[in-house]
């Protein structure tokens, strides 16, 4: 039940506040399509990594997966891209109960960004996002282990908020002709696919990772990791089909007449708070405004611990320079902290609201997660004897499809969120070459032909995809050429997909020396567990 506590805490943090919304102005009714399928691809991926967290139930297994089957230089890579991915994950959260919070004082204000109305932090703004971000930090250095044991009340909390949300609004108000209107799917399957990666659906899933992080710290993994996983997915993707359902139907239909893509209404900082008050349920939209701040800050503080424990597996890893390895007697890794609350403060500037941040929290964190279907297929070549509590139906199947849904993510994040991505991998590798050239990291080497042989061309042919594609459709600004159609894409997409996963399962490291990684994580986990025995 803790095991998947943690995964629902995760999952249900300031998603659901905006995604609704977002996803219906951009996909109208067919947003409840968008949840649905969005909720399947993910389940995808969730049952690669379920697998995986039964057979090596590492800490911060998202990050050490890629260094058994494919070396340092994989690790490193793919630990630097969840790094990023789950670093801008505590500032989107800070951003969100600021947007609620813009009713009791002018945290953010309304501003038109590429046709779109957005919500940025305003000067108050940024100085409350700075005191929460240093309350994140604050929290995890003093009060963690209290933290931990009142996570569970506040995911009760959040279950009850939101599952009461969709019951009032349900039987408050429900206009079944909102559905057909200004028809089922005004914008297509573009508007579908588009409102998965960029309106806070996927965002809203990706918090079943901690099934997966937390999985050397679970008594059973074998029976706890797929309930914890695989149920945290299945769980939430009913609850947010239903508040979709419920968001539209209780919409008047006035506000409908100028279409989807037009919809907005007072105070529509806090949307769900906006249709509670005209539907004249003031209290619940009090719950909801208080809710702002009590999901996204736990969701928060999970965030920060985990990018502080990110950092320092790196460094556990030897990717990293060894102070991001150092822990307080309090068994935190205080340097770690500090770089993801200085990194937050950062992340605000290019991305001040949380809209403009989902799409790149989105891409990044299903790319992080797009190498784990290629460490099982490689692993089911090194390890075949290896034991496997729970194992992934149907051979590659599963696995070529959780790693094709990854990429479909990320190509429909679109070009304007992507290059921002790309260019942060590629700070990345440049770090990367600093850190050897100056000795601040301890790996003895990178294992550089089993990681790039498949890592490059597929960071660079995403991008290049990205860029020719029609995510977003091509206008002003957006920066891609659309050289090939909507169709098409899927096409393209997939066929890069097989021929990745082929190369990746020949070029992998020889059985011999992926034992010899999988016996050096056991030994660091072991270490890991007395060094952090302080946390929880």
């Amino acid at each position: 039940m803790g095991l998947l506590f943690a995964s629902v805490g995760s999952i249900i943090g300031s998603g659901w506040l905006f995604g609704a919304l977002n996803a219906a102005v951009t996909a109208g009714p067919a947003a409840t399509i968008s949840w649905a399928l969005g909720g399947v691809m993910i389940l995808m991926i969730a049952l690669v990594y379920a697998e995986l967290g039964t057979m090596y139930p590492l800490s911060g297994g998202v990050v050490r997966y890629p260094h058994l089957s494919f070396g340092s230089f994989a690790s490193y890579t793919t630990g630097w891209i969840t790094w990023v991915a789950v670093a801008t994950t505590a500032p989107i959260e800070v951003e969100a109960a600021l947007q609620y919070a813009t009713k009791y004082a002018p945290f953010t204000a309304a501003n038109q960004v590429n046709g779109e109305t957005v919500h940025t932090l305003t000067a108050l703004g940024y100085g409350a996002a700075v005191v929460l971000m240093a309350v994140f930090v604050v929290v995890n250095y003093y009060g963690v282990r209290w933290f931990a044991r009142v996570n569970n009340v506040l995911v009760w909390w959040k279950l009850f908020i939101i599952l009461l949300v969709i019951a009032a609004f349900l039987f408050t108000a429900y206009n079944g002709e909102n559905f057909s209107s200004q028809g089922f799917m005004p914008t297509g399957w573009h508007g579908v696919f588009t409102a998965i990666s960029t309106s806070g659906v996927v965002f809203s899933y990706l918090g079943f990772r901690q099934g997966i992080e937390l999985a050397g710290e679970t008594d059973n993994p074998r029976r706890n990791v797929p309930i914890a996983v695989i149920g945290s997915v299945l769980l939430t993707g009913v609850i947010y089909v239903a508040l979709q359902i419920a968001f539209i139907g209780a919409l008047k239909p006035e506000l409908l007449d100028k279409g989807w893509s037009n919809l907005s209404f007072a105070n529509d900082f806090g949307p769900l708070a906006a249709v509670a008050t005209l539907l004249g349920l003031g209290w619940l939209a009090v719950l909801l405004y208080a809710d702002a701040i009590i999901s996204p800050g736990d969701t928060g503080l999970i965030y920060t611990t985990i990018t502080s424990r990110i950092s320092y597996a790196m460094a556990r890893n030897g990717n990293a320079p060894q102070s991001l390895a150092k822990t307080s007697d309090r068994g935190v890794p205080l340097v770690s902290l500090v770089l993801a609350f200085v990194v937050g403060l950062i992340v605000f500037l290019p991305f001040p609201s949380w809209q403009q941040l989902v799409g790149f929290i989105t891409s990044a964190t299903v790319l992080s997660f797009a190498s784990g279907p290629l460490v099982l297929s490689a692993l089911r070549k090194q390890k075949p004897e290896k034991e496997r509590p729970f194992r992934v139906p149907g051979g590659h199947v599963i696995p070529i499809l959780a790693f094709y849904c990854s990429n479909l993510i990320v190509y429909w994040s679109g070009w304007l969120v992507n290059w921002k991505l790309f260019i942060a991998v590629l700070i990345g590798f440049v770090l990367l070459g600093v850190f050897h050239v100056t000795g601040r990291v301890t790996a003895p080497k990178l294992d550089f032909k089993a990681g790039a042989a498949w890592l490059l061309p597929w960071l660079a042919g995403l991008a290049l995809i990205s860029y020719l594609g029609n995510f977003p459709e091509k206008s002003a600004g957006a920066g891609n050429l659309g050289a090939f159609n909507f169709g098409w894409s899927f096409l393209v997409v997939f066929v890069f997909s097989v021929v990745i996963y082929a190369i990746a399962q020949k070029t992998a490291l020889h059985p011999d020396e992926a034992a010899e990684h999988i016996e050096q994580s056991r030994r660091e986990s072991e270490v890991e567990e007395e060094s952090l025995g302080a946390a929880p």
